[in-house]
This record gives C-alpha cells, sequence and structure tokens, in this order.
C-alpha cells in the first residue's frame, strides 16, 4: 500500500481534541495543499477563515450556547484550537468566466448560468484535500454543518454576504478517548467498488 493510500484508508473525523496549538508552519501547509486541488478556470475562488486558541470562542458561542454544552455528545471538540470556516465566492467564478478565454462559455452572465455551483464543488475538493493533509501532519481534524448561529458568526468575522460558508473544520491533535469513542455511523458498512460502479450504464 502507497503511503497516499495509507493517508486516506487512516484518515476519521476526530471529535476529541487536546488543546494544544497548533503551530502557523503546518496550518500553513495544509492550506497550502488544499489550494492544489482541481478548480474550474482554475478560479480558486475558495477563502478560509482561521480562529485560533481564544479566538474559537467567537464561533462556539454563536453555534453553541452554554445551556446546550451539558447535554452535547462530544464536549472535547470545543477544545480543538483550530476552527476554520471554509467560504466558496460565486462571483469569482462569473468575473473568471466573463474574462476573453472563457466568455465563450456564457458562464459570466452570473451563478444562475451554471448548471452545477462549481464554486462549491471546487471549495468542497479543497476541503477534503485539507482534511487529507491535515491527517498526513498527524492531526485530527472534522469537517461538520453550521446549522445553528451563522448569521451571528458572519456578522461577528466580518464574512461578506456574498460567500456560501459550507461549513467548519475543527483542527488539532487528537484526544487519546477519540479512539474509544466513534461516531454514531461508525458502524454503517462501506460501500465496496461493485456497489458504485456502473460499467457501460446504469
Amino acid at each position: 500500500m502507497t503511503e497516499f493510500a495509507q493517508v486516506v484508508r487512516n484518515r476519521r473525523m476526530t471529535r476529541a481534541f487536546e488543546p494544544t496549538a497548533v503551530a502557523p508552519d503546518v496550518i500553513e501547509r495544509v492550506v497550502e495543499l488544499a489550494s492544489r486541488a482541481p478548480s474550474a478556470g482554475k478560479t480558486q475562488g475558495w477563502h478560509l477563515v482561521v480562529l485560533e486558541g481564544p479566538q474559537t470562542s467567537v464561533f462556539w458561542d454563536a453555534t453553541m450556547p452554554a445551556v446546550r454544552r451539558d447535554s452535547f455528545r462530544w464536549k472535547r471538540l470545543l477544545s480543538a484550537p483550530v476552527v476554520a470556516l471554509p467560504l466558496a465566492d460565486p462571483r469569482a467564478y462569473t468575473e473568471r468566466y466573463s474574462e476573453p478565454d472563457k466568455a465563450a462559455t456564457g458562464l459570466g452572465s452570473g451563478p444562475e448560468a451554471w448548471p452545477v455551483p462549481y464554486w462549491t464543488i471546487d471549495a468542497s475538493m479543497s476541503v477534503m484535500t485539507l482534511l487529507l493533509a491535515a491527517a498526513d501532519e498527524g492531526l485530527g481534524a472534522l469537517f461538520f454543518g453550521v446549522f445553528r448561529g451563522e448569521r451571528e458568526v458572519r456578522q461577528r468575522l466580518g464574512i461578506p454576504p456574498g460567500l456560501v460558508l459550507l461549513g467548519a473544520i475543527a483542527l488539532g491533535v487528537p484526544a487519546e478517548a477519540e479512539a474509544s469513542t466513534p461516531g454514531r455511523s461508525a458502524a454503517r458498512p462501506r460501500r465496496q467498488p461493485q456497489e458504485i460502479i456502473h460499467r457501460g450504464r446504469w
């Protein structure tokens, strides 16, 4: 098995962290690798708001008020020293596809011209690459949805209204307890290639 295959197979979503800080150069390395993910027209229309240490309280206070924390199963998720918010920029794609080499596509007229939102696809591929890069660094990471408090998070962090928040990424050193507390979905069987591949037609 190649080193890449090992990273892919060993990567897990981490829900419990040590409060140990992540060095800035490590964050830059994983983001640099994430920036190499495929990008339509090499638009690279994604951004990452990175909260470190005490800054993470801005996110948690908005998305998980103190009254909800006592009943929260993954309390050590809140110990993650880094919370990063990936954002996709639709306007970057319409502007890129208005340039001379892409204008003939007609995709520069606005987001509604796109049959598929490539800003979301590209940002998602960058997030996946970031998760793999974090695993390669020996870090734990968790991508999760922001289902409460998004408006407050955006206001407090000054996120422009046109950007699409994909979710959040917790990043840091996994807590030792992590290995013994899998998520509720962990027992679901992984689909095999023969269940996924449709050769020639559906």
